[in-house]
């Protein structure tokens, strides 16, 4: 009940996280610079991931957390052109964050499976619901962000 109720507390703070960025970056940037911002951000918000590993001292999941970082990376840098690739790239990157945190509670969900990299507790999630709201809000300024 407890971890329960965490995870929504952390779901409930990405999503107002969203809304403030939304609200504070349509108020400082042009559509041009907005879609630039979001487009370069999508790069250290994953690379938070060799931070943790760093942090946690876990190396085993260095490749695949490189190889991961290095997609996310092209995603961003692709949807300065192609604002549907930014979209793309902030709903793979929560789906990612979904995925560290479910592996990192025993489980049916996580059977078998050898965690990624460590994660502080509901981070996933936060970051989930943070890049999935930034994802739907990216889908509805595409057309602003051709021009």
């Amino acid at each position: 009940m407890a971890l329960a109720a965490i995870l929504l507390w952390y779901l409930g703070i990405g999503v107002l996280a969203a809304i403030g960025a939304v609200t504070i970056s349509r108020a400082r940037f042009s559509p041009r610079t907005e879609h630039i911002f979001f487009g370069l951000l999508l790069i250290p918000i994953a690379a938070m991931y060799l931070a943790f590993l760093a942090y946690f001292g876990d190396h085993s999941a260095l490749r695949l957390e490189a190889y991961a970082v290095a997609l996310f990376a092209v995603l961003g840098l692709l949807g300065l052109r192609l604002p549907a690739l930014l979209v793309l790239g902030y709903a793979l990157h929560g789906a990612w964050d979904l995925f560290h945190e479910v592996l990192l509670y025993p489980g049916p969900a996580s059977a078998g499976v050898r965690s990624v990299t460590a994660i502080p507790l509901a981070y996933g999630v936060f970051c989930a619901a943070f890049d999935w709201c930034m994802a739907a809000y990216f889908f509805t300024r595409q057309a602003a962000w051709r021009r």
